[in-house]
C-alpha cells in the first residue's frame, strides 16, 4: 500500500469505530472509518516485545510473504499531559472488506472459555464466535488446503521461536457470489494476479487489466492456471509446446525466471495464486465460500508466570484443552486443529 493510502484511513475526518471485545487483555479496539485499519491499545512490555522482535518479524514476511501473521503497520505513543503515556499498533484488518461476511471466529483450538452465546435473533451487533461454536463446521478449501496447512506450519513454528502462545487464528467466511465460482478468468487477468503473488505489494490493490500493455490472441490457452495453481508452481510436462510457450509468457510479464531455482524458491516460500481482490494475503476462495483467514495477538510470552498458569490450569481442568501451554504444543495442537477443520 502506498503511503498516501495509508494516512487516508487514519487521518480521515471520519470518526473511528470502536470494536467491543470480550477480550480478557482489557485493550480497546479500534476501526478506521473504511474499517481497513484495526488499532488496538498495547501495554509498554509488548511494544517492547514487538520492537525487539521487529527484525526476524520483518524477515519472516520477506522469506514467506504470503505469512497467515497479521501485518504491523506502526507503533504509536500518544503522551498525555501531565504523565500518562499510551501506547497503540495498527495493523491490517484481516476481515476486509467485511460486507458480506456472515460469521466471525476467533480460534485458538481448544475448549476451556471457548464458547461465546450467540446475539440475540434481530440484533445488530456483531458477534466473534470462539473455536466451541465451530464444531461440526469445515473449511472447504479443496486444492488449496494442503497450502494452507504447510503455511500454518511455517507460521506457527516461526511463533514458537519466539516463545509465545496464546494467539488466535482468526476466521470468517461469506458465500462467494454466483459470478464468483468456477469462473475462467482472461489470460490478462492471470498474468496480474501472478505478478501481484510473485510480488506482493509491487502495485496498488485496484490495479486492474487495464493495466497490462500487450494483447493476447482470443485462442490462447487459459486453462494451464486455475484459481487454486500458480503456473510458477507447475512445470510444462514434456512436448506440450503451448504450455511451454504459455511459462515462458508468463515468467516475462511477471519476472520470475522459468529456470528450476526459481521454481524451487517459489516452492519453499508456499506462494500461491492470489485472487484480485483488496486483500488477497488474507483471502482464500473455496469452491462455494469465501474465507478470510489470519492470525493475531502474537505477545503473550511463555512467562514463568505462565508456567504457574499451566500448573494451576492443569488441576482446574483435568482432561480437557486450554490455552495456557508450551509453545510447541500450542504450535502443534492448533496446526491440529485446522488440519481437522478443513477438506
Amino acid at each position: 500500500m502506498t503511503e498516501q493510502e495509508y494516512q487516508q484511513s487514519l487521518c480521515s475526518e471520519q470518526c473511528y469505530l470502536q470494536f467491543i471485545s470480550n477480550s480478557k487483555s482489557k485493550a480497546d479496539f479500534f476501526l478506521t472509518h473504511d474499517k481497513r485499519f484495526f488499532l488496538k491499545t498495547q501495554n509498554k512490555r509488548e511494544i517492547k516485545f514487538l520492537l525487539a522482535n521487529l527484525k526476524i518479524y520483518m524477515e519472516h514476511l520477506g522469506k514467506h510473504p504470503h505469512s497467515l501473521l497479521v501485518k504491523f503497520l506502526g507503533v504509536h505513543r500518544l503522551n498525555i499531559p501531565p504523565k500518562l503515556k499510551k501506547y497503540f499498533i495498527v495493523m491490517q484488518s484481516v476481515f476486509y472488506p467485511d460486507d458480506r461476511i456472515s460469521a466471525r471466529y476467533d480460534i485458538k483450538g481448544c475448549e476451556v472459555s471457548r464458547w461465546t452465546e450467540p446475539a440475540p435473533e434481530g440484533s445488530q451487533i456483531i458477534v466473534v464466535f470462539k473455536d466451541l461454536n465451530f464444531e461440526g463446521q469445515y473449511i472447504t478449501l479443496e486444492r488449496q488446503r494442503p497450502w494452507l496447512l504447510r503455511q500454518m506450519e511455517i507460521d506457527t513454528s516461526f511463533l514458537q521461536r519466539l516463545n509465545v502462545l496464546d494467539y488466535s487464528l482468526l476466521l470468517a467466511h461469506q458465500p462467494l457470489q454466483k459470478d464468483e465460482r468456477h469462473q475462467s478468468p482472461s489470460f490478462a487477468t492471470l498474468i496480474m494476479r501472478t505478478k501481484k503473488s510473485v510480488k506482493p505489494g509491487s502495485s496498488p490493490v485496484d490495479v486492474g487489466i487495464a493495466a497490462v500493455s500487450w494483447t493476447v490472441p482470443e485462442d490462447a490457452p487459459t486453462a494451464i492456471l486455475s484459481e487454486t495453481e500458480c503456473i510458477c508452481l507447475n512445470r510444462p510436462q514434456t512436448g506440450d509446446a503451448s504450455n511451454s510457450s504459455l511459462l515462458q509468457m508468463c515468467s516475462k510479464h511477471t519476472g520470475i525466471g522459468s529456470n528450476a531455482d526459481d521454481l524451487q524458491d517459489f516452492s519453499v516460500q508456499n506462494r500461491r495464486l492470489l485472487p484480485n481482490l483488496k486483500n488477497p494475503l488474507h483471502v482464500i476462495d473455496g469452491p462455494e465460500q469465501r474465507y478470510f483467514i489470519g492470525i493475531i495477538d502474537i505477545f503473550t510470552v511463555y512467562s514463568f508466570k505462565k508456567k504457574l498458569e499451566h500448573l494451576w490450569k492443569r488441576l482446574r481442568h483435568p482432561g480437557r484443552s486450554f490455552s495456557t501451554v508450551s509453545p510447541q504444543t500450542y504450535s502443534v495442537r492448533l496446526c491440529q486443529w485446522v488440519k481437522d477443520h478443513t477438506n
